[in-house]
């Protein structure tokens, strides 16, 4: 499961990047600072919970305990709600979109709490 879970935070590290530059480049004149602001904040947290998903995948790897594979899943799902529903709503005035992005932000704090309690049972 460490390799999977490696293999999607490189991959959401890449992305990260691409969109923050994709923001800082493409997106100034089509965007409002508001707007801007919205999408660089979704691939900040992105990058974040990349980060600590590859460190979810090196501790499995060294402590191979249940929460830990718990709290990665919780990384991609809340990464994914909380991250692609801003990106959304940067673009579109669909505001039920924005229903999703607490739901993430749950799921994210969710795969925190497991990795410390993870930890805290070795």
């Amino acid at each position: 499961m460490e390799r999977v879970f490696f293999i999607i935070a490189s991959l959401f590290g890449f992305l990260s990047v691409a969109f923050g530059a994709f923001a800082a480049h493409g997106l100034k004149g089509h965007l409002n600072p508001q707007q801007l602001a919205t999408f660089e904040v979704g691939a900040r947290y992105q990058m974040y919970h990349a980060l600590a998903l590859a460190a979810t995948a090196l501790a499995y790897a060294k402590w191979p305990d249940p929460l830990f594979i718990t709290g990665g899943w919780l990384f991609i799902a809340g990464t994914l709600m909380f991250s692609c529903s801003l990106y959304a709503l940067s673009f579109h005035s669909v505001r039920w979109v924005g229903i999703i992005t607490p739901l993430g932000g749950l799921g994210l704090m969710g795969g925190w709490l497991c990795l410390a309690w993870a930890v805290w049972r070795q």
